[in-house]
């Protein structure tokens, strides 16, 4: 089987924030949970790296938008070794001999299909969201997210026929044959149809856009954002290009991860992209929240952020990686606070799972408990956990699964304080509960691979299983407590 996941691209008008370094873990666990599974899994991020926000921004800092991009793209690559991801590919919008030529043939396609007019358009701009707004998008006729008011625009483009392609999708999203969850994602989408979808504009003129793809057959015109910036998925698969053996192998996509804010662009844009050159549609998108502070969306246009690297720096990969898994509901907002980052750390890591596993193989360590069996209670629970845990994750409600993972490391716990086998004398009974007890925590540490990689590797080399034989040494430290 092959499992095909995708993070949405960010726009690199500045550093990466705590917001996408979420949505990178989350896809992160999918891959490495398919992984684990067996699949055969690509797992694809990158970013945007064309527009009018970045052309403004870079002539600010008095620099070119090439060198302006290079700089901020490498702090977004760099996330793959802060956060521990496992990404396969990065791909990047100005990269002219990957990116380009599947850009540049999927507007071809749609342009053979009869899908791309020019007219004459006037709207509401936001430089902030590099897209076309309506009054209905304004509070006091200032974007919310952004803070600023829209510049008025008119001007010649390429529109896409989008409402040709409307009715198909409402059928594919209401069927799931393109799954949207969570399910109150979903109503929003047949919310957004039902209120009435325009075609949409596709390119802006390169008087006013030079900074990003030329459209084809017209050096006049600049791709608009949704050719550009959507195309990622496909031509970083070598579509339009004269490789496209993964096109080929891993289209389409199993799920595109994606904040709530650009929903719609995937969930009625692309789809109607997709069918207009007559290929498959993604099978899900899978959408989160956004991370507040004090419960303000973060945001770099705000300045409210938290820099990932940092938090990382201060408590490590893994309490980064389990707060953001475990704190903010997947597909729901959260609130970000170190406070509250220092609690999940103290409680469930260091004086759970962290304390857990160093009573565990303390007392497993050099003894030889190779002749021991797994009591069918215990074996069951396992089960069980593993069975529920999986199940959530499959419904992209990974914070429950780790919930449920982590019931397992306090089953655990309870057994061990029940059973002491430090007091018994029956030295063949407390082998047996050690060997059960070890069991217990090599199997959790197979399951938190997915969320805590760089944890369940320390665990399982403490956890040495050569045929029938097993052998444990102290596995301490884990998660040293933060007072």
């Amino acid at each position: 089987m092959k499992f095909y996941i995708t993070t949405s691209i960010p726009y690199v008008n500045g550093a990466p924030h705590i917001g996408f370094a979420l949505e990178a873990i989350q896809a992160d666990v999918l891959a490495r949970f398919y992984r684990q599974k067996g699949d055969d899994v690509f797992f694809l991020t990158g970013v945007d790296e064309h527009g009018v926000k970045i052309a403004r921004t870079a002539e600010l800092a008095g620099k070119t938008p090439r060198v302006f991009t290079e700089e901020i793209s490498g702090k977004f690559r760099d996330l793959k070794i802060a956060l521990n991801l496992s990404w396969d590919d990065f791909i990047r919008t100005t990269d002219q001999k990957r990116h380009w030529p599947g850009a540049q043939a999927l507007w071809k396609a749609l342009a053979d299909k009869g899908d791309i007019y020019k007219k004459t358009y006037k709207g509401l701009y936001c430089v902030g969201h590099e897209a076309f707004i309506t009054e209905k998008d304004l509070k006091d006729g200032i974007c919310a997210d952004h803070q600023k008011a829209p510049e008025l625009i008119e001007e010649e483009n390429y529109f896409f026929r989008l409402s040709k392609y409307i009715g198909d999708i409402k059928l594919r999203i209401k069927n799931n044959e393109l799954k949207i969850l969570p399910v109150g994602k979903k109503n929003e989408v047949l919310g957004l149809i039902k209120e009435g979808v325009e075609d949409i504009s596709f390119s802006r003129p390169k008087k006013n856009l030079s900074w990003g793809i030329p459209v084809p057959d017209d050096n006049l015109q600049t791709m608009y954002v949704w050719c550009d910036a959507l195309a990622n998925y496909i031509s970083a698969l070598g579509y339009g290009g004269s490789d496209d053996a993964l096109f080929q192998k891993f289209w389409p996509a199993d799920a595109h991860l994606i904040g709530k804010d650009i929903l719609r662009f995937h969930a009625l844009i692309w789809p109607a992209m997709l069918l207009s050159a007559d290929l498959e549609l993604p099978k899900a998108l899978l959408v989160h929240g956004h991370i507040t502070s004090g419960g303000q969306k973060m945001s770099k246009t705000i300045g409210n952020v938290v820099d990932p690297f940092e938090a990382v720096k201060q408590y490590g990969v893994d309490a980064i990686r389990y707060y953001l898994l475990r704190e903010i509901p997947s597909g729901e907002d959260g609130d970000f606070s170190y406070e509250k980052l220092r609690e999940r750390y103290n409680g469930d890591l260091a004086n759970g799972l962290g304390n857990f596993a160093a009573r565990v193989t303390t007392l497993a360590e050099k003894l030889d408990l190779s002749s021991y069996a797994v009591e069918p209670a215990i074996e069951k629970e396992i089960f069980s956990v593993r069975e529920e845990a999986a199940k959530k994750v499959l419904e992209f409600k990974l914070h429950e699964a780790l919930a449920k993972i982590f019931e397992l490391v306090r089953a655990g716990d309870q057994l061990l304080n029940d059973r002491q086998p430090w007091k018994n004398s029956d030295s063949s009974q407390s082998g047996s509960d050690l060997y059960n007890l070890v069991v217990l925590l090599d199997n959790v540490a197979a399951l938190v691979a997915p969320f805590l990689p760089e944890t369940a590797t320390k665990i399982q080399e403490c956890i040495q299983w050569k045929g029938n034989k097993l052998s444990v040494k102290k596995c301490s430290g884990l998660f040293p407590r933060i007072e």
